[in-house]
């Protein structure tokens, strides 16, 4: 399973310049194919693939999730957090990726390894990160994924560490994981929590499971944007609701084609979407796992729907953000610069 957008090849001058936004990326799916061949010789795990290239192949979502909790499984100690937090950082301000809100799932971390200091994972995470926006200019926020799979409890627990993480740069919760055996409304009691302390919420929803999971998920939980979103196609009542309350939609192209919620057979659902009115912003899922990135996810977009609606898009990226008003603001500035052609490219 390999990604292979139509038009992710080509990049115009517009999606070398656009200011990247992040609204939906795990950042244990961005790790590189390199450093899991590294990591995995050194737990000793076997076999281990030859090189990278072998690296992130599955046949099915469920293969997928195979893979995703063998990445967890080798990050192990604050120090490995710190490398993948170092190296997301460089490979998003190499795409000049300018904000982003990533996902982080301790209570997957602590599966795996029980005694995990997760709250020293997250200071080392945060010291790259601060790093990072010295460098680079690239301001990381983080939201704690609460795992359906795991159950309510579970949530809850996750939900309190969410809200003690909040001066390492956490600002919200999710909700990820098996949707159709897990519905949203078995977890209002930890996003009542996470929103009485002051995290933002969000939800995976109408990927796995039908649109009254982002109807549970907006009414129940109070999300403030859905990841995913594709099946409210599904429900008129749904599609309404998502548009009459400006709920933001994160779109990803490549995950949704191989995870099988859109058909690679026909024009991608967000063209749907946005013609009815949704809020759209577009994003990666699992960048390193689905071999992908956020210039590929563009590239794809700009292609189908043309450059404008994607300008259009990460200016809904910035607004959907939660980032504070002033930086919204600059990221808005840099969007409007990008969209000018400097004089060596317009055409003659």
């Amino acid at each position: 399973m390999v990604a292979n957008l139509p038009g992710s090849m080509h990049t115009s001058g517009f999606l070398r310049r656009v200011p990247k936004i992040q609204l939906h990326c795990h950042l244990e799916g961005t790790l590189r194919a390199a450093t899991f061949l590294d990591l995995s010789a050194r737990s000793g795990a076997s076999p281990v693939p030859r090189h990278p290239d072998e690296v992130y192949r599955f046949a099915d979502f469920a293969e997928f999730l195979l893979t995703f909790a063998a990445v967890s499984r080798l990050l192990r100690d604050p120090e490995d957090y710190g490398r993948l937090a170092s190296e997301y950082a460089h490979d998003a301000a190499a795409q000049r990726v300018r904000y982003a809100e990533v996902f982080i799932s301790p209570s997957v971390w602590q599966f795996f390894h029980p005694d995990l200091d997760v709250r020293a994972c997250v200071a080392a995470m945060r010291a790259e990160f601060d790093a990072a926006r010295s460098r680079d200019g690239l301001d990381v926020r983080l939201i704690c994924d609460l795992t359906r799979n795991f159950g309510v409890e579970a949530a809850m627990r996750t939900a309190q560490l969410a809200v003690s993480l909040t001066d390492l740069g956490v600002i919200g919760v999710g909700l990820g994981g098996d949707e159709a055996r897990y519905p949203a409304r078995l977890f209002e009691a930890p996003f009542a929590f996470a929103r009485a302390h002051g995290l933002h919420a969000v939800a995976h929803a109408g990927e796995a499971d039908g649109p009254e999971s982002v109807r549970g998920a907006i009414e129940s939980l109070g999300a403030e944007r859905i990841g995913h979103g594709i099946r409210a196609l599904e429900s008129r009542e749904v599609l309404e609701l998502v548009t009459f309350r400006g709920v933001p939609l994160e779109i990803c192209p490549t995950s949704n084609f191989l995870t099988g919620v859109a058909s690679r057979d026909r024009p991608h659902p967000l063209l749907e979407l946005d013609a009815a009115g949704a809020i759209i912003a577009i994003d990666a899922d699992d960048p390193a796992l689905f071999r992908t990135s956020i210039t590929d996810e563009y590239a794809y977009v700009a292609g189908i729907a043309g450059e404008a609606t994607l300008r259009r898009f990460v200016q809904n990226a910035i607004d959907a953000s939660f980032a504070e008003d002033g930086v919204k603001r600059m990221l808005g500035e840099q969007l409007r610069s990008a969209s000018v052609e400097p004089p060596a490219e317009r055409r003659s």
